[in-house]
């Protein structure tokens, strides 16, 4: 009976039901071997010679595979169809030969499939082949690369930046990109602009908005109306002079749908439709691939087989009619360099069945299927049929003109299903027009600009508006907008427009960038921390060439050249390494001071603008005599001030670098001097200064929603002073007011209570401002309800589908941290392991070894151990069938 082998436990149970009782197949979890993370697990002395461990995980699964050759014959290596699966299954035939489980009379084959279906792995059993060395090579060219760069680089960071994790070929490249847009972000300086736009009304009395295009008989650029007296002398213009329509015109245009999906075009439209991270997504596209749904999900290929396309036409004619069908086949050609990495597109594996019909419980999963299989079906639909309309008007002296554009959908084609979302929304010609005929005399729609100028005003983007009399002509202020900060999906662009990083890299690197704590995510947003900025820094100037885009770039393709049989992997090894090594050797010797003096002057005109009173930006705002200098923790970089310790001025190196209104308040009754300062935590008030006597002075931060431009004496004095007495309670002891950790809270401790009663306060002036009827109220309802057991059931972070033995999967918040539940048993998530990343199949282990676990108060009974071991059978990965 040969023996299949594939990653994941989910694949085996899918291939198992399609190969039956002949076959046996077994999971191997993914890789069995690595490079062992301690120095000379690649040797470059001995050509690059790799010293493999098998991981302590991996060692049952791969005894399993060997006992199960004791006897079979054949062995069957069917992970995915990328470089990974193939260096998968390379480990795998490498580990068991060693272990002398392949004898000589054993058949290795190796077999690929892009969907699991029973069409595909039966097929794919027919035409069996040898492991695709090249393919390997070029794995073993990247492993090798990344832990050469990981386990050299690294080390420098630790000894010259105190709070640096690590850095990486691809990870530091990424890195760059986020903290450059950052840098961008900071030194943009808005420069002013104004529209005109009025309101004008047809002789038929329908009104319609119009932009002005031409002032003085001449064409208006964007900053030709550069502040409010040249927009209100345009507003004037405008609004005096009576307007005719010179020309309009309707010209036919279509809309295209876009190809199908690759991995980086899913990723960038699931984050821009679902807010969903690119490991998020490839974990759910995963799940789906497992599960036989959809094709494989690492490519960068845009075709379709045959059959699939025809599957799809059939559907749009079943479902929407001929009229939606193009009268031949569109076809999609493939972009990618590197063709081992250009799989079949991703798609449906069964067209006939939409996300309704599958009745998927996993909300990740059943979002993005949705999205795929609409994706599909309207890259195959016909074209969307529009008419684009554009009115030209003007005065009849020439000396202004206007504009209005509109759009009317004439047929939607293949919009009925599917529109791809957009990073940057416009709807200038998103507007319908009405009925409007050259010669047409136009009338101004006195006062209906009213609401919409005040509605300017209290905006961000047009902080100021000018109206004319009539209330028809309004002008608008606006401001040039900096670069917008990456998201996921627009990072994932800006890698694939540069070459940097593959399909099968992209969620990993965008993953470990945060959680290195270089970057954070903010409103779908990549913010870089001041350690991430520090670090990227330092690469720039002491290792430029190997974070530089184009060097990155060249590096993938000298990769993908052995991937394809065009290159020595061990050559493109020895090139970088010569340069590299020597480049590693003259940083080590520079001391930190240096490198600090180094980062110093490269961030300067970040750290210290120009001051507005011509001050020195780097004399320090507090004991105005010191000098800042940067400076490094553990938590990564900051300002400081030169006199330390004597002045403990710090500052963020990140956000506005100016002084943050960092300030002297005033003194208090003793005479010390109350300031406002900006930590690496954010702002907080101090009494008077550190000393060899009061080396820790009185300090509070200011708590959510306080402003440090709005802070006054009184209000730091306030925060100094805290905790607040609200009163003796009537039962006797002290009730005080604080804020803490979680917001503002009442305490208070009766005679002969064990321990102090907290309750949370809603409004942070509360701490100030709470009287003792509400006070006591608030603490009596603590103590009768002391563990909230009168709250709503907790709600689920996710459902990660029904277990094997019945009842839900579900994922949930608790006070210790998040957690998997089924029925009675909860599991803690592991800390590498977060709600949003697990899956159903880890779920299921996490369970299955706490159900196995005796309890720490009372030994179970045999009877439950055997019916929890009976739980933990799904997620064995014993052999299935």
């Amino acid at each position: 009976m040969p023996v299949v082998v594939v990653e994941s436990p989910a694949k085996a149970k899918t291939i198992n039901k399609y190969l039956g009782s002949d076959y046996t197949v077994l999971a191997s979890y993914g890789h069995v071997r690595d490079l062992p993370p301690k120095d000379g697990s690649v040797d470059p002395e001995h050509d690059f010679a790799m010293t493999w461990e098998v991981g302590a995980d991996s060692r049952k699964h791969v005894k399993a595979i060997a006992d199960a050759l004791k006897d079979d014959d054949t062995l069957i290596l069917a992970t995915d169809p990328d470089r990974e699966g193939e260096a998968i299954s390379w480990h795998l035939e490498e580990t068991l030969r060693k272990r002398k489980a392949i004898r000589k009379d054993t058949t290795v084959r190796r077999v690929v499939f892009n969907a699991i279906t029973k069409s595909a792995v039966t097929e794919a059993m027919k035409a069996p082949r040898d492991i695709d060395a090249p393919l390997v090579e070029a794995y073993l060219a990247r492993r090798a690369l990344d832990y050469l760069v990981g386990f050299n680089l690294s080390p420098v960071l630790w000894r010259k930046l105190p709070g640096a994790r690590s850095a990486g070929r691809v990870q530091s490249v990424c890195l760059r990109l986020i903290v450059e847009r950052e840098m961008e972000i900071e030194a943009f300086k808005p420069r002013e602009y104004w529209s005109v736009k009025a309101l004008l009304a047809t002789p038929r009395g329908q009104e319609f908005e119009a932009r002005l295009v031409t002032l003085a008989g001449r064409k208006l650029e964007k900053y030709d109306l550069a502040n409010a007296t040249q927009a209100e002398l345009a507003v004037q213009a405008v609004a005096s002079r009576a307007l005719t329509v010179t020309s309009v015109e309707a010209r036919p245009a279509t809309r295209n749908p876009s190809a199908p999906f690759m991995t980086s075009t899913l990723q960038q439209e699931a984050s821009r439709k679902f807010g969903m991270g690119a490991r998020q997504c490839m974990n759910a596209a995963q799940r789906l691939y497992e599960a036989g749904l959809i094709t494989y999900m690492r490519t960068d290929g845009i075709d379709m087989a045959p059959e699939a396309v025809m599957a799809v036409r059939d559907t749009i004619r079943d479902r929407f009619g001929a009229e939606y069908l193009p009268g031949s086949p569109r076809m999609y050609k493939n972009k990618a360099k590197n063709a081992q990495e250009a799989h079949e597109c991703i798609r449906p594996t069964d067209m006939s069945r939409d996300a309704a019909q599958l009745r998927l419980t996993d909300t990740d999963q059943r979002r993005l299927y949705d999205l795929i299989w609409k994706r599909t079906l309207a890259c195959q639909m016909e074209a969307a049929r529009l008419e684009r309309t554009t009115v030209d008007i003007g005065s009849d002296d020439g000396q202004v003109g206007l504009r209005a554009t509109g759009q009317v959908m004439l047929f939607d084609g293949f919009l009925k299903v599917y529109e791809e979302g957009r990073d940057d929304v416009t709807d200038e010609e998103d507007r319908r027009l009405p009925q409007i005929t050259t010669g047409d005399r136009l009338a101004f729609a006195d006062g209906a600009l009213r609401d919409e100028q005040a509605r300017a005003q209290d905006g961000k983007e047009s902080p100021a508006a000018l109206l004319s009399g009539n209330g028809a002509v309004l002008g608008l202020q606006h401001f040039t907008q900096p670069p917008p900060r990456y998201t996921e999906a627009t990072l994932v662009r800006k890698m694939e427009e540069l070459g940097i990083g593959r399909p099968s890299t992209y969620a990993s690197v965008l993953g470990t960038i945060q959680e290195r704590d270089y970057v954070r995510k903010e409103q779908n947003r990549l913010i870089p921390e001041d350690k991430g900025r520090i670090v990227t820094v330092f690469l720039i100037n002491f290792f430029r060439k190997y974070v530089s885009y184009e060097f990155t770039a060249n590096l993938e393709e000298d990769l993908d050249r052995v991937s394809a049989g065009e290159a020595d992997y061990k050559e493109v090894l020895r090139r970088f390494w010569r340069d590299f090594s020597a480049a590693i050797a003259e940083t080590s010797e520079l001391r930190i001071a240096e490198v600090l003096d180094v980062l110093d002057e490269a961030l300067a005109p970040t750290l210290y603008p120009p001051r507005e009173d011509g001050t020195d930006p780097r004399q320090c705002p507090l004991c105005g005599t010191g000098r800042l200098h940067l400076k490094t923790s553990r938590s990564g970089g900051f300002v400081g001030c030169g006199n330390y310790p004597e002045c403990r001025y710090t500052r963020p190196i990140g956000g506005e670098a100016a002084e943050n209104g960092d300030r002297i308040l005033g003194e208090d009754a003793e005479g010390n001097e109350i300031s406002l300062r900006s930590g690496r935590f954010g702002p907080y008030v101090q009494r008077g200064e550190a000393s060899a006597e009061n080396r820790k002075p009185d300090r509070a931060s200011l708590p959510k929603g306080w402003k440090p431009e709005e802070m006054t004496l009184e209000k730091a004095l306030s925060l100094l002073s805290l905790p607040h007495d609200v009163g003796e309670h009537p039962e006797g002891g002290t009730i005080k007011a604080n804020f803490g950790r979680f917001g503002p809270y009442l305490m208070h401790q009766l005679p002969g209570e064990a321990k102090p009663v907290y309750a949370n306060l809603k409004d942070p002036a509360d701490v100030f401002e709470i009287g003792m009827n509400r006070a006591v109220e608030l603490l009596a309802e603590k103590r009768a309800n002391p563990g909230g057991r009168g709250r709503a059931a907790a709600k689920a972070l996710r459902d990660l589908g029904e277990h094997p033995e019945g009842g839900p999967v579900q994922v949930f918040d608790g006070r210790y941290g998040p957690y998997v539940k089924w029925g009675k048993v909860n599991a803690t998530l592991p800390k590498e392991t977060t709600p949003e990343t697990i899956t159903r199949e880890e779920a299921l282990e996490l369970i299955a070894a706490k159900a196995r676990k005796p309890s720490a108060r009372k030994k179970a009974a045999p009877r439950k151990t055997a019916a929890k071991g009976r739980a933990a059978s799904p997620a064995s990965g014993k052999k299935a069938g």
